[in-house]
């Protein structure tokens, strides 16, 4: 994606209604393999966590002026989850989304590549986020850019294992293009 076009930035209150309509958007394609239940359910914690104060700051992807994707970035999983018993005290990134139309661009990409960079300025060179085995492509952009398992961060959401991944800031080299 050039440059040029792609900017990552904090998102402004005025665009609360856009990141909630690209993030239900992008998760959209999961109400085919959740049952109806599940899915609102899931719908449903986009929208909280999108009006959620207990951001450390949410970012957006905008090309040309259009909103196309964000993430989320919490302090703590009690932040991010209200679950203080994962000991996640270090900046946690959640709902990485990017709108249908525009996936293949690397934008998820600059996404992380950006909480990365607040993550170091925070102070801290690590950074978690959580998945689920429905989301394989999402998956294999988190080991490529160098995410590794931490199984001690796990847990269940009803019949739903939502693994973690962690990366060490410092030793990745995606991150320094």
């Amino acid at each position: 994606m050039s440059s040029n076009r792609l900017i990552i930035r904090e998102s402004q209150p005025n665009e609360i209604d856009k990141i909630k309509k690209v993030l239900i958007d992008a998760y959209e394609q999961y109400a085919a393999i959740l049952s109806k239940e599940q899915w609102e359910n899931y719908k449903n914690s986009i929208i909280d966590a999108t009006d959620n104060s207990h951001t450390k700051t949410k970012l957006v992807a905008i090309v040309d002026n259009v909103l196309l994707g964000a993430c989320f970035i919490y302090d703590s999983a009690e932040k991010a989850y209200g679950l203080p018993e994962l000991e996640i005290n270090y900046p946690i990134i959640r709902l990485i989304g990017v709108s249908p139309k525009a996936r293949g661009l690397g934008i998820a990409t600059e996404l992380i590549k950006a909480s990365c960079n607040l993550s170091l300025e925070w102070g801290t060179d690590r950074i978690v986020l959580h998945t689920s085995d429905m989301m394989k492509s999402a998956i294999s952009l988190y080991e490529k850019i160098g995410f590794q398992r931490a199984k001690q961060y796990e847990f269940m959401n009803g019949d739903i294992l939502v693994k973690s991944y962690e990366l060490n800031i410092k030793d990745t080299a995606i991150l320094l293009n």
